[in-house]
């Protein structure tokens, strides 16, 4: 073989695909997620940003980065994410080959929908409608089951590393821009998928709410300015065992991609409303700062604990999730506990 051939055969090499072992696409998906700059590594700070799931302590999850390092780039890419998690996988090997194959053959379904629902009978229109609402039920199902194994999970680890509670600042999710990727974002999404049609196709209309929601954040903020308001207590304030003595006041700040502002308040006000409607919340207000595509979002929960269960939510998830594409910075969150008393006495 001479130089020209031999060069050409490590171009055709570098070229070929990665071959995975059946179920292992996700972790392609996964990075390219996580990517936020788009050079088709992790660096640390994405790779945190990616992986934090608020047990694992910063340290703990650079020693993570670092086992999946085997290259020593201070990098993580595609192959050492698989060579890691494939020695790990046990029974969820099988899970997420099947999620593979069950992905496609959705996909397929949809994509047959789109094609032949318009032309189809009443009758045969009714059994698709009824197919699909079946296969959402089962799935949903499906995910209760791991969600309640998520959070049974993470609250075991939390419970046996559980410290005292102190205010503390969270970065939550780091942000980029990724227009090429804004439809994989979601491995069940294609352009030709019929229900992403559906909701781009969607009318959402303006209403008082946010107006409502700063107004009512305001007047707050108002009492607690009035001089004549005295935020300690006179006198010492002796607490029932049974009492609950504080609350906790969330602040998250976000900073949106100006071409993304109208999904980000869809997505926004659908995280608001759920939040609103969850036991132990007792307020959510938003403001945005004028002239700017910066959003504030206060939450008043009952508990620490409340808020933590709230943080495993499906509705909170797929608010972060969406974040990773819409956020321009680094979201921030700044937790805070207050007397309880506080709130009541704002609140008569």
């Amino acid at each position: 073989m001479d130089c020209s051939e031999e060069v050409q055969s490590l171009s055709d090499e570098a070229s070929t695909p990665i071959e995975l072992k059946k179920g292992m696409s996700i972790f392609l998906d996964i990075l390219r997620r996580a990517d936020k700059n788009d050079d088709g590594k992790l660096s640390f700070d994405e790779f945190k940003a990616y992986f934090s799931d608020g047990v694992l302590s910063g340290d703990e999850l650079k020693e993570l980065f670092h086992t999946i390092d085997t290259h020593n780039t201070e990098n993580v890419d595609t192959d050492e994410l698989c060579e890691y998690f494939s020695q790990h996988l046990g029974e969820y090997e099988n899970v997420l080959a099947a999620l593979e194959d069950l992905n496609v053959s959705i996909l397929k379904a949809m994509d047959k929908t789109k094609k032949d629902y318009q032309e189809a009978t009443h009758l045969e229109q009714f059994v698709t409608r009824f197919l699909l609402k079946e296969t959402t039920s089962q799935l949903q199902s499906l995910q209760s089951s791991l969600e309640c194994a998520m959070e049974t999970t993470a609250e075991q680890t939390r419970q046996e590393r559980q410290g005292p509670v102190k205010p503390e600042v969270l970065p939550i999710q780091w942000s980029g821009r990724r227009s090429n990727r804004r439809l994989q974002r979601n491995n069940s999404l294609s352009p030709n998928n019929p229900l992403l049609n559906l909701v781009n196709s969607g009318l959402y209309e303006e209403d008082n709410q946010w107006i409502t929601q700063i107004n009512r954040l305001q007047k707050l903020i108002d009492r607690l300015e009035k001089k004549e308001l005295r935020l300690e207590p006179v006198e010492e304030e002796v607490l029932e065992s049974t009492t609950k003595s504080h609350i906790l006041i969330v602040q998250r700040q976000l900073s949106v991609l100006e071409e993304d502002v109208e999904e980000f308040r869809l997505a926004l006000r659908q995280y608001t409303e759920s939040a609103s409607a969850q036991t132990g919340c007792l307020h959510v207000a938003v403001q945005r700062l004028a002239n700017e595509s910066r959003f504030i979002l206060y939450e008043f929960w009952e508990q620490s604990n409340v808020w933590k269960n709230h943080l495993q939510t499906n509705y909170s998830k797929t608010f972060q999730r969406g974040n990773v594409d819409f956020l321009e910075t680094p979201e921030m969150m700044t937790t805070m506990l207050v007397p309880a008393s506080w709130w009541v006495l704002n609140n008569n």
